[in-house]
């Protein structure tokens, strides 16, 4: 009986670690990441609401960048942060759907198609879940918003737009040229913080803000990336039989 239920144990921990499983390592990646990531969302947003360290060093941050804010790095981020604004960010996501329309990668482009909208409507109801009012200041950068603070949507739309090229190029990429898809991981992640810093520097969000957003869309893109790829693995199988 004990030797069953191990060798049943067995059979599915390695079910989960294939590369090649239609339920294998992508799935167990995927979920992992997820979980992760809802930890670290968590994390954040019980600090938040609970008026902890966090909410201090929030405005620390806040009240630095807009006291010492440079005109000409000012102008940049400006740019930076309307060009992935709702109508931004529906335009580069359009592009992208394009180029990977244009490549043939009819999986990664149903990806898309169900990240993005995903990602901004969880976004917009978590802002009215947690309710916290934007950065205020007596010479704001930015024009005062009426929306919610709490978690950023430039950050959460960047993080999982660049979040996706970047899984999408690293694919691409033989493995053994670890050395580029490092690049590109980087660069997918560098972009998404740099959306994310744009609206934290313009007084448009909380640090707590940007990380909380990049953390949910994370998490929200590993899921769709790991999904998308039991689709294609299972309708591969099917078409092998």
């Amino acid at each position: 009986m004990t030797t069953g239920w191990l060798i049943k144990v067995r059979r599915f921990v390695e079910a989960r670690l294939s590369p090649e499983g239609e339920l294998g390592l992508h799935m167990t990646v995927g979920v992992v990441l997820m979980l992760i990531a809802i930890v670290v969302f968590h994390e954040i947003a019980e600090e938040v609401m609970g008026m902890d360290d966090i909410t201090v060093l929030d405005l620390q941050v806040a009240n630095w960048f807009n006291q010492h804010a440079v005109p000409w790095i000012t102008a940049c981020l400006l740019v930076i942060t309307h060009l992935h604004g709702v109508i931004g960010a529906i335009t580069l996501a359009c592009l992208l759907a394009w180029y990977l329309y244009r490549q043939k990668a009819t999986y990664w482009l149903f990806t898309l198609v169900i990240t993005m909208p995903g990602v901004m409507f969880l976004n917009v109801l978590l802002k009215y879940i947690f309710g916290r009012a934007r950065p205020s200041f007596e010479t704001p950068l930015l024009d005062a918003l009426s929306t919610y603070s709490f978690p950023s949507g430039h950050t959460a739309t960047a993080t999982a737009m660049y979040g996706l090229l970047g899984a999408y190029l690293i694919c691409q990429t033989d493995r053994r040229q670890w050395r580029r898809r490092i690049v590109i991981a980087l660069a997918a992640f560098g972009m998404a913080a740099l959306v994310g810093f744009s609206r934290i520097y313009l007084g448009a969000h909380y640090l707590s803000d940007v990380l909380a957003a990049m953390a949910e869309s994370y998490g929200w893109l590993a899921i769709c990336i790991a999904g998308m790829s039991t689709l294609r693995r299972r309708r591969h199988i099917r078409q092998t039989k």
